[in-house]
């Protein structure tokens, strides 16, 4: 039991990083068109950057999620590699994994990295206030 609410503590984490990822993005552009600051703080937008890129490195090179393989090693030393668990944990599952070839991922996640990469020219960040 304790493994398998490791693993899905793990898989909340994961849906929260990716929730980081993709609102952040959403965040800066709103953010810009609204004349909120915070969007523009160099930390966040570092640690924002950082976050996709490492999404990106990780898809081209063809290396496993490091929170999926975590989530799936957890799961199978509790006896139930499979998803067919509680409630939460199927809704957050349904959240984040797909089927579709690799490449597919690669690209998504490389034109979502440009995004993120245009925003730094569009709205760019600042190091406090002026």
């Amino acid at each position: 039991l304790l493994y398998l609410i490791a693993a899905d503590l793990v898989l909340t984490l994961h849906v929260l990083f990716v929730t980081f990822v993709v609102l952040g993005l959403i965040a800066i552009g709103t953010g810009a068109a609204l004349g909120w600051e915070g969007v523009r703080d160099l930390r966040f937008r570092l640690a924002h950057l950082l976050a996709i890129g490492f999404v990106v490195a990780e898809s081209w090179l063809g290396v496993r999620c490091p929170l999926t393989v975590w989530e799936m090693g957890l799961r199978a030393r509790a006896g139930d590699a499979t998803y067919a668990g509680d409630f939460v944990q199927y809704w957050l599952q349904a959240l984040l994994y797909h089927s579709a070839p690799d490449w597919v991922f690669a690209a998504g996640y490389t034109l979502f990295g440009v995004l993120v990469v245009a925003s730094w020219f569009l709205v760019p960040p600042e190091r406090g206030r002026r």
